[in-house]
């Protein structure tokens, strides 16, 4: 599962999901977190387990904090000081910290993390440090730090605030886990993931499995390593390292599960958190997939209306439903499941009905892209020219002019297949649960149940399960759930405020991923109002 996050305002020249986020193409731009979800090859394996059973034990299983005094195997970890330099990006400052590979057995061996501030600028008494995550898993926290938080987020907040990102282990800068080169990445992207007979299911399979197998070469220890639960702990290092006494946070899509997580090991440490586009942490992998399939319809059928009421909508004319839109669609991926369309593109890449598909799912975490999209669909359904949607799918994996990828797509695997069970184990799995996935989605369903297999292949055994984080004794934290949010769905802010023990629910009602930052004025001058004041919204309060 990829979550990701895509501020309307994030400079969309620069890249990455996580990163700033997204390099995007044109209009679109997903970030991490995006991030954590379902999607697409690779980054459909999301948290949790696949059984009944798993989530059964998740109603009673919670996390349980760490003990407050800080053990003396970490002694040294906590007392370093960092060495900070110029990052080649005006106004920032950047230092690489140490943090044990293993906190079960610290003198194993350490694993580098690279952090990134940008001092505050005053006027008005220094709040601390504001770490920010924009999701994935796999976003670059950096990327995003440095090309949207750093310069976009309000000027009051960053006049208090050292704005500071630290991408966690395995991502971007901080030894990043390697799977695919571009070529690969390439034929892996365009693999057919709506399999129609046994050949196909087989190359789906083994796609999966090179993919798997690349990881597992490419970082065997780290491998074992890039929990959550493991990135959070690094995270209190980060805040000892920084001289803060409490953790001040703003996280997005998969960085509302890493600072809740934060919040449940740390309560006494948790300052002010913001966690925006929030995940369940409660809900096995296929819960999650599925939901989140569902979560993605729901953000078409808000395209779909929107779209019939613009003359150049390819998939209908005024007064279309929504259920015929998408039929509409469906046709369109189908015809290019049997050929697909020129793109121009200088590898030869054609416009597959996988690429196809990635690319209008990107468009859906922000109503920004729907004008693009709806441009792009237009040249390929009529035109049969696949260059706009393959843009949209290529802003999507982070894939660069030069056939380059990001990490994000490998950190993303990576993290999701150890944080819990896959979702399938076989595919025959996947196969008897297709009908529930197309009826929560009859145009994205089929894929995205297929693309949930992708962690059954997985060479590293998942090390966690299914769970509440209460976070008992931690201070307000604000949860923020946006009611047509295609990759967090709604249900989970709420589910996750139900969950903390001092959340307040601040509702967004209006379509895209995420709330702060993208245009609701209620949304950020709350949001700003808790930074800045520590005084939380009152819980339930809501916004358009």
């Amino acid at each position: 599962m990829d979550t990701r996050r895509t501020p309307r305002s994030a400079d969309r020249s620069v890249s990455r999901s996580g990163g700033p986020h997204r390099r995007t193409r044109g209009a679109v731009s997903t970030a991490a977190g995006l991030l954590a979800t379902a999607a697409l090859l690779v980054s459909a394996c999301s948290s949790g387990s696949s059984t009944t059973s798993a989530t059964a034990a998740a109603d009673e299983a919670a996390l349980v904090a760490l003990p407050r005094a800080t053990p003396a195997a970490l002694t040294s970890y906590y007392d370093q000081k960092p060495a900070w330099r110029g990052c080649g990006v005006p106004g920032f400052q950047c230092a690489t910290i140490k943090a044990p590979l293993d906190y079960a057995e610290p003198a194993a061996g350490d694993v580098r993390l690279a952090v990134s501030r940008k001092k505050a600028t005053g006027p008005g008494e220094r709040l601390g440090s504001l770490l920010v995550n924009p999701g994935g898993p796999g976003g670059s926290a950096i990327g995003y730090v440095q090309a949207y938080a750093g310069i976009g987020y309000p000027a009051e907040v960053r006049a208090r605030y050292d704005m500071v990102a630290v991408d966690p282990r395995g991502v971007a800068r901080s030894e990043p886990v390697e799977c695919l080169d571009g070529p690969e990445m390439d034929r892996h992207t365009q693999t057919d993931t709506t399999p129609d007979d046994a050949k196909e299911t087989d190359g789906l399979v083994e796609a999966y499995r090179t993919f798997a197998e690349g990881c597992g070469a490419d970082a065997p220890r780290l491998l074992r390593h890039v929990s959550t639960v493991e990135a959070a702990r690094d995270m209190d290092i980060v805040r000892a390292v920084l001289g803060d006494e409490k953790l001040n946070y703003v996280g997005a899509s998969y960085g509302t599960f890493l600072g809740a997580t934060y919040a449940g090991l740390f309560p006494d440490r948790t300052g002010r958190l913001v966690l925006d586009g929030a995940m369940d942490p409660s809900l096995s992998a296929r819960r999650l997939n599925l939901e989140q399939t569902a979560g993605f319809e729901t953000a078409f059928r808000s395209f779909a209306r929107d779209c019939v009421r613009h003359a150049d909508c390819p998939l209908g004319g005024a007064g279309t439903s929504p259920d015929q839109v998408g039929k509409n669609l469906k046709a369109f991926f189908e015809k290019l499941d049997a050929r697909p369309a020129a793109t121009g593109d200088a590898d030869g890449r054609r416009l597959t009905e996988s690429l196809a598909t990635t690319g209008v799912i990107a468009a859906m975490y922000d109503e920004g892209a729907w004008q693009q999209l709806r441009e792009a669909l237009t040249s390929a359904m009529k035109e049969n020219d696949g260059s706009g949607l393959l843009a949209l799918s290529d802003g999507y994996y982070e894939r660069d002019a030069d056939g380059g990828y990001s990490n994000l797509m490998f950190a993303n695997a990576a993290v999701n297949c150890l944080d819990l069970p896959p979702a399938f184990d076989t595919p025959d799995e996947a196969r008897r649960a297709l009908p529930k996935f197309q009826k929560a989605s009859p145009v994205f369903g089929e894929g995205l149940a297929w693309a949930a297999l992708n962690c059954a292949y997985w060479p590293v055994h998942a090390t966690g399960e299914p769970h509440r984080i209460e976070a008992k004794g931690a201070a307000p934290i604000v949860v923020v759930g946006t009611t047509r949010d295609p990759a967090t769905p709604y249900r989970w802010a709420q589910a996750l405020a139900g969950q903390l023990s001092s959340a307040r629910l601040l509702t967004y009602e209006g379509d895209g991923h995420t709330a702060y930052g993208r245009g609701s004025s209620c949304i950020d001058r709350t949001i700003n109002a808790y930074l800045l004041g520590g005084t939380p919204p009152k819980d339930g309060k809501r916004c358009s």
